[in-house]
């Protein structure tokens, strides 16, 4: 319920001015007076030229002026339309009259809902589009009152669900109510198909069960051993509270991890990614990494085969980013691979290309475009969230590189991304 302001046609009110009561009445322009100031209850929360111009600062100053007044603007607002100019629009818009009756249906209107347009225009609204709230009520009827206050200029988007000939279906939709001198001119609709909404929906959901249930093992394991150290310490010998302490420290690393990557699935989703380039010798960086996989245990020095083919030229990269592909990547070959995990630089005058192989059982054609994807794990499963290589293709693409991933000599994947050569540029 919202309530709307009543104004004079003299002045417009300021955002200052404090909100008329609950039972105050407006005397629209050219109406009659004594009209309720609230919009409809079950029509959806109504929009105010107010609203309007406080969300708009370069907007007029007079309601009016925004309402479409009584200039030029407002005689071509209350002419003939420009239909074709509609089907140029990527959203399906859908204009009635002031009585419901469909002046405009855009070709993408067409697509989305399926009536053609030479058949919706001339009927009224209910009848090619009819439109049922939460409530199942029909939509046109319980927004007239809505329409009917001079102040309201149309509704937010709200989720209405289209009683089709054939199955229902939901969309998202935008109303504005055109207004001359006070009075209705046309109803305009914008709608969206809720499929693309209701994938990231269910993205988000995946990735909170997801984080969820990854977290759940490590904190029961740092859980129980802390617990068990701290009531029974004069038992255990210093061998066995080593073991318990590392146990510990490993599962915390874990959740450390996890945590980093759904800060950075949530930077790579909102296309917040800083990259903060220098010069990197890439090949230390390879080195770097696969030592570091030694040394914390997870694979022995006979295991890994790094090797450099041609001159590699000046990288010009974020190191910390670099690293953490090149840590996905390898631990994917560890985690999902078999045998030797090979690390091949080659490098060219445009840049340099890296790829990372095993002699597991590989990707398959029908998985090769889903593996970049998020929670993939592929066949295997095993440990982990399945985010590191969406992460990584991420982390490419930002640097301006390319990845993908086919099969190796040995058989197994063969993960493989380019990064173009470049240096700091001094104006």
């Amino acid at each position: 319920m919202v309530n709307t302001v009543a104004s004079t046609s003299e002045q417009a009110p300021t955002a200052q001015q404090p909100p008329a009561p609950a039972g105050a009445t407006v005397p629209p322009a050219g109406g009659s007076a004594g009209l309720p100031t609230a919009a409809a209850p079950a029509s959806g929360e109504a929009m105010t030229a107010d609203d309007e111009l406080a969300q708009d600062h370069g907007a007029a100053a007079d309601p009016a002026e925004a309402d479409g007044g009584d200039g030029a603007g407002s005689a071509a607002l209350d002419g003939p339309l420009p239909t074709a100019a509609f089907d140029l629009l990527p959203d399906a818009v859908v204009v009635t009259d002031a009585a419901g009756t469909v002046e405009v249906f855009n070709r993408a209107a067409v697509r989305l809902i399926g009536v053609a347009a030479p058949g919706a225009v001339g009927r009224h609204l209910t009848e090619v589009l009819p439109l049922l709230d939460e409530r199942g009520n029909d939509w046109w009827e319980r927004s007239a009152l809505s329409r009917e206050l001079p102040r309201v200029i149309g509704q937010p988007e709200r989720r209405l669900t289209y009683a089709g000939p054939v199955h229902d279906r939901d969309f998202h939709v935008t109303v504005r109510f055109t207004r001359v001198a006070g009075r209705l001119a046309r109803v305009s609709l914008s709608l969206r198909d809720t499929l693309s909404r209701e994938r990231l929906e269910r993205n988000r959901a995946d990735l909170v069960a997801t984080v969820a249930h990854e977290l759940r093992s490590p904190l029961t394991s740092v859980k129980g051993f802390t617990a068990t150290l701290l009531a029974k310490w004069d038992r255990f010998t210093d061998e066995q509270k080593k073991l318990m302490l590392n146990t510990v420290n490993t599962d915390a690393d874990r959740v450390t991890r996890l945590l980093a990557e759904v800060l950075d699935v949530s930077r790579i989703d909102s296309g917040r990614i800083q990259v903060r380039k220098q010069i990197v010798d890439l090949p230390s960086r390879v080195r770097s990494v696969v030592d570091g996989k030694i040394a914390a245990g997870a694979a022995g020095a006979e295991r890994f085969d790094v090797r450099e083919e041609g001159e590699l030229p000046e990288m010009w990269v974020d190191p910390d980013k670099m690293e953490q592909v090149l840590h996905n990547l390898v631990d994917n070959a560890l985690r999902h691979g078999a045998g030797t995990v090979t690390v091949l630089l080659r490098g060219s005058d445009t840049g340099t290309e890296v790829s990372v192989a095993d002699e597991g059982e590989g990707v398959s054609e029908s998985n090769a475009a889903r593996v970049f994807t998020k929670f993939w794990r592929g066949a295997s499963r095993g440990n982990g969230t399945g985010l590191g290589l969406y992460i990584a293709k991420a982390l490419i693409e930002a640097h301006g590189g390319t990845i993908s991933v086919g099969r190796a000599a040995g058989g197994g994947a063969e993960f493989r991304f380019f990064v173009p050569a470049g240096g700091p540029v001094f104006g």
